[in-house]
């Protein structure tokens, strides 16, 4: 094996620098192309609402949150682990910690942007060149990229011996994940999946006056549920429809049930904490002389946003027994007519196609040439499971590049 062997790593998020990182520490020369100027800016965004970078449940769950692609993803994080990534952070001098949600942090000293400085010092140090402002434009006979300068606009030919693309998916156009790589794939007749929203919001048709009454109100401590799937967590009532962490979890169950025709119906339960014996029990408490939005703020605890709901949804439902108002309480139904677009979206579904790569995700028609990150087929919810999975599939890649150039 050559161990001076050139690799371009085209894209400079999380996927492509690990993928980077990982060639260089095997001896390879490695040089990033980004189209943006700086790297990492899908990675700084992603830390604003708190840096999550992966989770300590165990191992079958974990998979589990890759949904269809949870099987190719066991081998990934195989490789790559949520305990490989937090050495990987602690080898940066950024420590880690479990939250009570499971989810794992840098310590609150370490902001993202210090995170990222850390990384891109190592690369250097690893002998990792850094090209931003390079746009990658499309492919160039058996095994050549064609990129452009950005700053001078001078167009240029690159011949590596093995390329890893880490361009990413859909969402966030502003970081640069605008999926404008898709036509040069499919140039060259490589299947791609559309672009869909995952992870994202959900508009509901509420009424004018609904709108007006509640317009941005939570709902915490809730549970919502989409077919068999539920979900544990906080709830954020907003004028065109849902936003919150059990929405973006149940994003891909709501799609499916909406390209299919069938109703997209969300079931919001307001008291997941009592039993349905418990709930029943003190609405029974409920008499003709105290009014229902008083009692259900009183009793069970649920403020103004939730009659209002109730009356948006249900209003036949309002006036009938204690049983069948726990039933309600239980079972809100929340109809889901679309998804907010894909640019508002954490991530996005679709990109290539699995049955273009090997095992090792390598192009089957264009040997030499490896994928990594959001611009694969795949999805996960938050809570860590989107950062890991660009790591996994970076660390993979680079697996598969080495074994490739021996």
């Amino acid at each position: 094996m050559a161990l001076s062997s050139v690799v371009a790593v085209i894209g400079g998020g999380p996927a492509g620098l690990l993928a980077a990182q990982r060639l260089a520490e095997a001896g390879h020369r490695v040089a990033v192309y980004e189209a943006q100027a700086t790297v990492g800016r899908k990675f700084l965004v992603a830390g604003h609402g708190g840096f999550n970078l992966t989770n300590a449940e165990d191992t079958a769950t974990f998979e589990s949150r890759y949904g269809q692609k949870q099987l190719e993803f066991g081998g990934f994080l195989r490789h790559f682990s949520p305990t490989d990534l937090r050495q990987w952070a602690s080898s940066l001098g950024i420590d880690t910690f479990v939250g009570t949600s499971g989810r794992i942090f840098p310590l609150k000293v370490h902001k993202p942007a210090d995170v990222l400085r850390a990384w891109v010092s190592h690369l250097h140090d690893l002998g990792v060149t850094m090209h931003t402002r390079h746009r990658w434009l499309g492919f160039v006979g058996s095994k050549g990229l064609r990129l452009r300068d950005e700053t001078t606009g001078h167009e240029f030919d690159l011949f590596p011996d093995a390329t890893v693309l880490a361009l990413g998916g859909a969402s966030w156009s502003k970081t640069g994940s605008d999926g404008r790589w898709v036509a040069a794939f499919e140039q060259i007749g490589v299947q791609c999946v559309p672009f869909a929203p995952s992870n994202c919001g959900a508009e509901v048709a509420w009424s004018p006056f609904f709108q007006t009454k509640v317009g941005r109100a939570p709902l915490k401590n809730i549970a919502l549920r989409c077919g068999p799937q539920r979900v544990r967590g906080e709830l954020l009532l907003t004028e065109y429809g849902l936003e919150g962490t059990p929405v973006y979890a149940l994003s891909a169950c709501l799609r499916a049930a909406l390209v299919s025709g069938a109703p997209a119906l969300l079931h919001l339960d307001l008291k997941p904490d009592l039993s349905d014996e418990q709930l029943t029990a003190k609405l029974q408490k409920l008499t003709s002389s105290r009014s229902l939005p008083d009692f259900l703020r009183q009793t069970l605890r649920l403020g103004p946003p939730v009659y209002t709901l109730l009356r948006e949804v249900a209003p036949h439902a309002l006036t009938t027994t204690p049983e069948a108002l726990a039933g309600l309480l239980r079972n809100v139904p929340l109809p889901v007519q679309a998804l907010r677009p894909l640019d508002e979206a954490i991530s996005s579904a679709g990109g290539v196609a699995w049955t273009e790569l090997t095992d090792e995700l390598m192009l089957r028609g264009r040997p030499g040439t490896f994928l990594a990150g959001e611009m694969l087929d795949w999805e996960a919810p938050t809570g860590g499971y989107l950062l890991q999975g660009c790591f996994s599939t970076g660390a993979w890649a680079a697996h598969g590049v080495v074994r490739w150039l021996s």
